[in-house]
Order: structure tokens, then C-alpha cells, then sequence
């Protein structure tokens, strides 16, 4: 009888032992998480990611603040992450100037993919070209005939050297033949206050301001840069109707220091597709114009490997550096 009940006393604490989570894991996350944006407050990066943010917070019970760190087309926000310890509370907003960086920058202190670790995908989106209304063009057609007979007179905005506002445009470039010169932002919201003024003539945002922009009348809309017409507003033409073989698909989603622990990959990968399951949230990522969309973090660490050599090729075809 003693020892049955020496045994049955041992098997109990095994059993607490085991289901015991990992220290440090419990009760993540006990304490505010930081997810840094590389651009500035206002534009469509930081539209989606406060929406996200919001309902991380609240189904965390913790604030998921969202940090602005503007600057060298979101690759100060990216080494910020980088450099921060592996624990998942700090975290960065991935967008396709993060794959791009690698083969645009030619002296960037990391590997975007060796130095982090994929957690989660957010959304797709197109970008759209949009003018300002001081620009005689009504279509994709006449706009390229108007850049042709103003050869160095047009200017594009951007938000930022290596974004994908950035290289849309010099991929529509370098298949146009236009000759555009290029005006960085830190941001496109800071960029279209120019554009309205036409001081510089046009950006191809990321749909969520573009579209915001165009239906108040601010700018005009001529395309998106999807290889069909983007099915959140299939009014507008897409760009490779007019110039084939033309697309610029980004998308959204968050990465962590390399060496945040699996699990805590994991609790943020759940909460993210759990939020994408949330009508209500899906309905406001979609009236900014993206297609949320859910993946694994080897799913989401595939499509940014994958994008990272797509524009790899785009970045060579176009002929265009950062150092």
C-alpha cells in the first residue's frame, strides 16, 4: 500500500512537471509588445498595422504599440528589430522593401532573411498609379504619351528609396522608356500634399492611400500595378493592360529577431490567423483595399524568400542602386 501510494504521489508530479510551460513562456505576452513600422504614421503601412494592432491588444490583453521608425526606406526599423533581443516583444511590420533592401542597398549592416524570423502574413495589395489632377492624362496610354513628350520634366514621389512605391515606378520606367525623376519621402502621406499641389506629378502608392486619395477627388487613378484589375476596385485598369508584363503585388506581414523561440512564434502566428478569421477586421483590412491572407511562418518565410529574389531581377533590369 506504501508503495502504491509512493508511486501514485511520483506520477502527479511528473505530470505537473510536464505540463508546466516553458519558463518565460507562460504568460506571454505579460507586458507591452513593440512593432516598429519603417515609415511614417498616416500611410497605408501604418493604416493596417494599427487595425492589427488594436485587435492584438485586445485579444492579447497587452498593447501592441505601434512605433514609427522612419528613415532609409524602412531599414532603420528593420535593424532596430534585428538588433533587439529574441524574446517577441519586439517585432516589425514586413513589406515588400524588405525584400527589396537586399539587392537595392548595397552596404546593409544584415540579412533580412538569415537575421530574422518569419512569424506571420497579414495581406496582399496592389499598388496604383495615381496623378494629379494638373496631369492632362485620363488613361495609362496618354500618360506614357505625356512623359515621352516631356522627357526629364516629370517627378515621382515615393516613401522612401527601396520601397515598393519606389520600385514600381522605376520598373514602369525602365519598360516605358519614361524618363521621371525620383523625390523620396518619409512616407507617401507626407508625399501627397506635393502631389495634390503638383509639385511632383505622381506615386504609385500602395492601394489603402491611393485609393483613400483618389475617391475624395485628390488625385486621379489610372492603374493598378496587379497583372489583372484588382478585385477591391475593378474600375481601375490594371497597368499591364497598356504595357504587358508589368506587376508590382506586395504584401504584409511580421517578422521577429532570429532566435525568438518557436512557441512564441507560434501564439503570435495563431493570434494573427485568428484575427483574420475576425469578419469585422476583415472587413476593414479589405476597405483599405488589400485581400488579407493567412499563411504558416514557413509559408510566409517562403513568399518573402521568394520576393527578395523577384526583385532581385527587377532591381538588375532596372539599373538602380542605393549605397
Amino acid at each position: 500500500m506504501k508503495l502504491a501510494r509512493a508511486l501514485l504521489f511520483a506520477l502527479i508530479i511528473a505530470a505537473g512537471f510536464a505540463a508546466k510551460p516553458a519558463p518565460g513562456l507562460a504568460a506571454y505576452p505579460d507586458r507591452p509588445i513593440r512593432w516598429l513600422i519603417g515609415f511614417a504614421p498616416g500611410g497605408p503601412v501604418d493604416i493596417v498595422a494599427r487595425i492589427m494592432a488594436q485587435w492584438l491588444s485586445d485579444r492579447f490583453g497587452q498593447q501592441v504599440v505601434v512605433e514609427n521608425r522612419t528613415g532609409s526606406g524602412g531599414n532603420i526599423a528593420a535593424a532596430a528589430m534585428i538588433n533587439a533581443p529574441p524574446d517577441g516583444y519586439t517585432l516589425l511590420f514586413v513589406a515588400p522593401n524588405n525584400a527589396i533592401s537586399t539587392s537595392l542597398y548595397k552596404k546593409l549592416p544584415y540579412d533580412f532573411i538569415r537575421d530574422t524570423v518569419p512569424v506571420a502574413s497579414i495581406m496582399q495589395l496592389t499598388n496604383m498609379l495615381v496623378v494629379s489632377n494638373d496631369v492632362p492624362a485620363k488613361t495609362v496610354k496618354e500618360f506614357i504619351d505625356y512623359c515621352l513628350a516631356n522627357p526629364g520634366k516629370i517627378a515621382f514621389a515615393s516613401s522612401g528609396n527601396g520601397t515598393s512605391v519606389h520600385m514600381a515606378a522605376e520598373l514602369f520606367k525602365a519598360m516605358t522608356k519614361c524618363d521621371m525623376l525620383h523625390v523620396p519621402y518619409r512616407g507617401s502621406a507626407l508625399a501627397f500634399p506635393d502631389i495634390i499641389s503638383n509639385k511632383v506629378q505622381l506615386i504609385f502608392d500602395n492601394l489603402p492611400t491611393a485609393l483613400e486619395q483618389a475617391r475624395g477627388g485628390s488625385v486621379r487613378a489610372l492603374g493598378v500595378t496587379s497583372p489583372q484589375r484588382w478585385p477591391t476596385v475593378p474600375d481601375v485598369p490594371a497597368i499591364a493592360d497598356t504595357v504587358p508584363g508589368y506587376e508590382s503585388v506586395g504584401f504584409y506581414g511580421i517578422s521577429a529577431p532570429k532566435g525568438t523561440p518557436p512557441e512564441i512564434v507560434e501564439i503570435l502566428n495563431k493570434a494573427v490567423g485568428e484575427a483574420l478569421k475576425d469578419p469585422k477586421l476583415v472587413a476593414r483590412l479589405t476597405e483599405t483595399g488589400g485581400i488579407p491572407r493567412a499563411m504558416t511562418p514557413a509559408e510566409f518565410g517562403k513568399l518573402v524568400a521568394d520576393e527578395t529574389e523577384k526583385w532581385r531581377k527587377v532591381v538588375e533590369f532596372a539599373g538602380v542602386s542605393v549605397d
